[in-house]
């Protein structure tokens, strides 16, 4: 890049917080008979409580159950909380009946939580009661054999209460939970039409409500063309300003198509917040530079700057990309729209990226606004967002769709190397498998893989198999 100023935080968009449910309980039997163990636990359970809220998790506490018929009081106010994420703490012994009713009831996913308060006890000088502080262990085969013949899927994390690596995995069940939250409660707009020819991309959007909940949104090229005829010259105006915060200007960009790009970001802002969007993917081919073809190739930049909000947008009417976008946004990966560029065999590389909208967060330095007077294999001309993906450990994630019509999630964890790239407005970045470049390119489309996914930085295959899990896809890793 021409620069070594990173992109500026934008502020993200205000959706709706993961909703974690939280019942901890113990054996009534014991209160009376050990004076000081209850405090002690509903100390742990408050404890528990605060690590989730500083998870930005909204923490329905329905507190602390000591028998059955509590349980099933409990029960009934997750029930009606609407709960992303169950999460039922044995804080020590506790029978399967306590629990039964409240994932019976819900609806959610359950997580299980075995903390006990310290690495290890004190053998020299516990008694009983402190004992049974780290009894937490003791109760878990009993609920997973109770809910099993009931039939209720469940996960579970053990270790103590302060142990980073327990937290790291409840970590990945709450961000999972993030996910299928977005998904339930999402809005995905699908604006245009596909893109000619593209049979690996389409999709379903009755699919998309059955297998991952939510609502597509069938949107017209027209509904974001009237938007761009009232953003006033002043929004206009503000919307370059920002721009020029967050990019650098190549000396390509014909300030024409700048102030038209700036224009058509306002509408597109307003297109998401009256139609309360989620996602967006879009395909506009248009004419000889009639006003729709216009409109749909000065989206690049308000596309990319919806992404680096967290409402992923992707082109070419990629669906399953803008999906699997979220996926990785919610995950704190900030998925990026791209497909395969070249091998380099000399190197040992797979270079991808994509030309179009791109999530800003990944870039290795404040992205470039290029000019562009003709975008390959579309029709139009405009600006374009160019930047290299940031070096370090990256992750691939597709959402694929089988022959039944099944989704799947397909991933692949590398690492973006220095080395030469493109300068041709488009996102650009050069991976390493750790393995033959052409190998990994045969393994990775046999996958189901369409020819777009969405990529992300750090390694995530672990909360991959955390999200697979929740929405009950299967995941394939290459």
């Amino acid at each position: 890049m021409r620069s070594d100023d990173t992109a500026g935080d934008l502020p993200r968009a205000v959706g709706r917080r993961t909703r974690i449910g939280l019942v901890a309980g113990g054996l009534g039997a014991y209160w009376p008979q050990f004076p000081s163990l209850l405090p002690q636990l509903q100390a742990s359970a408050r404890r528990v409580s605060e690590r989730f809220a500083s998870m930005d998790c909204e923490v329905v506490d329905v507190g602390f159950i000591s028998d059955a018929q509590e349980g099933a009081a409990a029960a009934e106010k997750l029930r009606v909380a609407d709960c992303d994420l169950i999460v039922g703490f044995l804080t020590t012994y506790m029978t399967a009946s306590m629990l039964v009713p409240v994932a019976q009831r819900s609806g959610s996913p359950v997580l299980l939580l075995n903390l006990q308060p310290t690495e290890s006890m004190d053998h020299a000088t516990f008694d009983t009661g402190a004992w049974l502080a780290y009894c937490g262990a003791c109760p878990l085969p009993e609920m997973a054999n109770a809910f099993e013949r009931c039939g209720i899927e469940f996960r579970s994390v053990s270790g103590y209460l302060e142990d980073e690596r327990a937290w790291a995995r409840i970590g990945r069940w709450i961000r999972a939970a993030g996910v299928r939250a977005a998904f339930r409660h999402g809005r995905h707009g699908l604006l245009g039409h596909l893109y000619p020819g593209m049979m690996d991309v389409v999709t379903d959007p009755t699919l998309v409500s059955a297998q991952l909940g939510g609502h597509v949104e069938i949107l017209e090229i027209d509904d974001l063309r009237v938007r761009v005829e009232k953003v006033t010259p002043a929004e206009t105006s503000g919307r370059m300003e920002l721009a020029r915060e967050v990019f650098v200007l190549d000396d390509s960009v014909v300030e024409d198509d700048f102030r038209w790009g700036a224009t058509v970001s306002v509408a597109l802002d307003r297109l998401v917040e009256d139609f309360d969007l989620t996602t967006l993917a879009y395909y506009h081919r248009g004419l000889d530079g009639e006003a729709h073809e216009r409109v749909a190739a000065g989206m690049i930049l308000g596309a990319s700057l919806l992404t680096a909000r967290g409402i992923p947008a992707a082109g070419e009417y990629e669906l399953r990309t803008s999906l699997a976008m979220l996926v990785m946004d919610k995950l704190g990966a900030s998925g990026s729209f791209t497909e395969l560029q070249a091998l380099n065999f000399h190197d040992n590389v797979v270079e991808m990226g994509h030309d179009g909208p791109a999530h800003l967060a990944i870039s290795s330095a404040k992205p470039l606004l290029r000019g562009l007077g003709a975008y390959h294999g579309k029709r139009g001309w405009g600006v374009s967002v160019e930047f290299d993906v940031r070096q370090g450990p990256v992750t691939l994630c597709g959402l694929g769709q089988r022959r039944d019509g099944t989704f799947h999630l397909i991933a692949s964890e590398g690492t973006v190397v220095p080395g030469p790239l493109l300068q041709i407005g488009n996102t650009t970045s050069r991976v390493d498998f750790g393995r033959d470049p052409g190998e990994w390119t045969d393994d990775w489309s046999a996958s189901g893989v369409a020819h777009h996914w969405a990529l992300g930085t750090g390694h995530r295959v672990k909360d991959l198999e955390a999200v697979a899990g929740l929405l009950h896809l299967d995941l394939t890793v290459v």
